[in-house]
């Protein structure tokens, strides 16, 4: 489709004055955004728009960038649910690692599918998968190639752990970063530009000192994205302070890995120097609000960090801890969270909510030149959302509804790259129902090969 015209529905642009057009149109051409504005237009100016090949009446509906998912593992999909009321590490001995284990190449392949379409049909555009389970080689393979034909903008950050960590889940060095030069000549680009490789060491625990040096500079040669878990856990800081005498984000500072392509995933127990080194550093957080109150990991200092003028961006977390990706629910719970852990309702507007969800995630991917607002010369990814619905209508202020009242369900439709990915809430790219039932199969089989070892994968309530 070369030309599309979007109007009637109310657009949030999330540009730097957060312009609300009620109601407003898109003029879209080929993969980019044309024209923002108020509608109707007048009748002379406005008969190109008339003139597309398709038109989308978006009365009722808010029109809105797409939601940018920083953090997430989509493999998980095949383990969310399993069992619940476990702590991190409990959860990771018990559900995660046997369960990723027994998984065979074309269960990635599948549960990346599943995880790409909710992602889709949820109001994410963009995903960055953390994907550190390499029991194939196909696995990884997989994972892009779901990506690839949903639709879907995806960034796969290639984790590994070297050194401590469930053994059968370790590589060797010379391996992750061979098979990590060898995603970047074969993905990087593919999809006209939507598919992209980062560096993903995937935690300080379990990695070892000279892996992470060698990362940090693979990550600046080749001017890539590091992708790390850091300060999830009280548990983890004194894991650093014992071997290194650092705290988590004093090890990534020391070992030559904080930078502005950094991405800090969780950065829940930082202290105030450590604060300080993100703004130096002009590092991002991805929050992930949902699976930290899941997993009891603790309250990460957003409102802190935002004062500091640090750049977070919003992350499901897979769906192994959360345990969906629906990134509209992740807007509610940001909000609430930090309210009532500060006691203070003021805190987190609506709109900021918003901002992390869309401008500062595109900050955080290095894309706030072409992706995070609805304005002429950025890519058209795009997604409206129907306010229609008895649980959000009556609607006095669009964004309030949108972070308090909306969820996944109401997503009617998506665009990336000007493309049309979700049509009236269904897939375009690929089919659901097969994918579902194939799903469905290999996982019935997957908890039955568990079940006898892990009685977790039994329970069948």
């Amino acid at each position: 489709m070369s030309t599309l015209l979007i109007y009637n529905g109310t657009v949030l642009t999330m540009n730097e004055q957060n312009e609300v057009y009620t109601p407003g149109y898109l003029y879209i051409k080929h993969d980019q955004i044309v024209e923002v504005g108020p509608w109707p237009v007048n009748e002379e100016e406005g008969r190109h728009l008339l003139q597309t090949e398709r038109q989308i009446d978006a009365g009722g509906k808010a029109i809105i960038p797409g939601l940018i998912n920083g953090h997430t593992h989509l493999f998980q999909t095949f383990l969310r649910g399993v069992s619940d009321d476990y702590s991190l590490s409990d959860w990771l001995r018990q559900v995660i690692w046997p369960g990723s284990i027994a998984m065979e190449a074309e269960d990635f392949y599948l549960a990346a599918l599943i995880g790409c379409i909710e992602n889709l049909k949820s109001g994410a555009t963009y995903i960055m998968d953390h994907h550190y389970v390499h029991t194939y080689e196909e696995n990884t393979e997989g994972v892009l190639r779901a990506m690839l034909e949903t639709g879907i903008r995806g960034h796969l950050a290639r984790g590994g752990v070297d050194l401590s960590y469930e053994p059968k889940l370790r590589e060797e060095e010379e391996q992750i970063f061979a098979r990590t030069d060898s995603l970047l000549d074969r993905w990087q680009g593919n999809g006209s530009g939507r598919i992209e490789i980062a560096m993903g060491p995937l935690n300080l625990y379990g990695c070892s000192r000279p892996f992470l040096e060698r990362a940090a500079r693979f990550s600046q040669d080749r001017n890539l994205i590091t992708h790390i878990h850091v300060a999830e856990t009280s548990d983890q800081i004194e894991n650093t302070l014992a071997r290194f005498g650092l705290r988590n984000l004093e090890l990534v500072e020391a070992v030559g890995m904080l930078g502005p392509k950094t991405q800090v995933v969780h950065g829940i127990w930082l202290d105030d120097g450590e604060l300080e080194l993100l703004a130096k550093y002009h590092a991002s957080v991805i929050h992930c609000p949902v699976s930290n109150m899941y997993l009891a990991s603790g309250v990460a200092r957003v409102p802190e960090m935002l004062s500091a003028g640090i750049n977070v961006a919003l992350g499901t977390d897979g769906p192994g801890s959360n345990n969906c990706q629906d990134n509209l629910e992740v807007l509610k719970f940001t909000a609430c969270l930090h309210k009532v852990h500060h006691l203070d309702s003021t805190l987190l507007p609506a709109m900021k909510i918003l901002e992390m969800a869309t401008r500062g995630g595109a900050k955080a991917m290095g894309r706030e030149q072409d992706l995070g607002t609805l304005e002429s010369g950025k890519k058209a990814d795009i997604v409206i959302i129907d306010m229609q619905k008895a649980h959000i209508a009556p609607v006095h202020r669009v964004s309030s509804a949108l972070v308090y009242n909306a969820n996944g369900n109401d997503v009617h439709t998506v665009l990336v790259n000007g493309q049309i990915v979700v049509d009236q809430g269904r897939c375009t790219f690929v089919d659901e129902e097969e994918i579902i039932k194939r799903a469905q199969a290999r996982v019935d089989r997957l908890r039955d090969q568990l079940a006898k070892e892990y009685p977790v994968y039994g329970i069948r309530e």
